[in-house]
């Protein structure tokens, strides 16, 4: 299912430009080149899991989300989606990330959550791991990533990683254009599609919005009903 103009817009919005043209190698050595981002995002969202679990019971007994938090957390999903888009996530642009939790409204790849105002108490105990299944299974095709029994002398859930469809997709993608030196647009909108529905859902269940995320493939580069602008950035969520 595509985007459309009669589309609710969600308060996750995850928008991204093709960059053409693209260098037909340059995605071979990307990964080498996105080493200093790689630190720098797992110190990142170790702290994003922390400022998590304080939010967690900030909202449990205040309603509200802490704004400076929010700014920090938004800045770590900006930060990612930046250079993700980069990498082997999109393979969108060869325009090298900057290192900024801020907006930045010139890069290809641009993210926003709208700040609430407030958030339910009760659903806080259980959309992040409850209400959220449907989406992870979704998810797990999407990433190749899922919960398993550990076995052995450490029993538990452990979560494993495999090659799912977008890295599959974004692999066609990447052979197609060293090849041809073109991205196919059609496969671009759908790989779109896929990151906006999992940014949705990484939002939903670190708590950023109630809006249940829909269950909707909405492609291409911009927002569903979005104008043809530069993403706007949140105004009441200072990073």
């Amino acid at each position: 299912m595509s985007a459309h103009a009669g589309a609710q817009v969600y308060p996750v919005k995850v928008e991204g430009e093709l960059s053409e043209p693209l260098s037909r190698w340059l995605w071979l050595v990307k990964w080498l080149l996105a080493i200093p981002h790689w630190i720098v995002l797992a110190f990142l969202w170790i702290a994003y899991f922390f400022t998590t679990v304080f939010v967690f019971f900030a909202i449990l007994f205040t309603g509200r989300y802490p704004r400076s938090a929010f700014g920090f957390t938004l800045g770590v999903l900006r930060w990612t989606w930046r250079v993700m888009y980069y990498t082997y996530d999109a393979l969108g642009t060869d325009r090298y990330p900057p290192f900024s939790l801020q907006e930045e409204p010139d890069y290809p790849a641009r993210l926003d959550v709208e700040y609430p105002e407030s958030l339910s108490r009760g659903l806080v105990l259980v959309k992040w791991w409850l209400l959220a299944i449907p989406h992870y299974i979704v998810l797990a095709i999407f990433t190749g990533g899922g919960w398993a029994a550990a076995t052995g002398n450490d029993p538990g859930l452990v979560y494993v990683s495999n090659f799912g469809l977008l890295g599959v997709l974004v692999l066609v993608a990447a052979i197609v254009l060293l090849f041809t030196g073109r991205y196919p647009r059609s496969l671009f909108d759908f790989v779109m599609g896929m990151n906006r529905w999992v940014y949705r859902v990484v939002a939903y269940v670190t708590l950023m919005t109630d809006a249940y995320p829909p269950f909707r493939l909405d492609q291409g580069e911009r927002e569903p009903g979005a104008a043809a602008t530069e993403l706007e950035g949140p105004e009441a969520a200072p990073a």
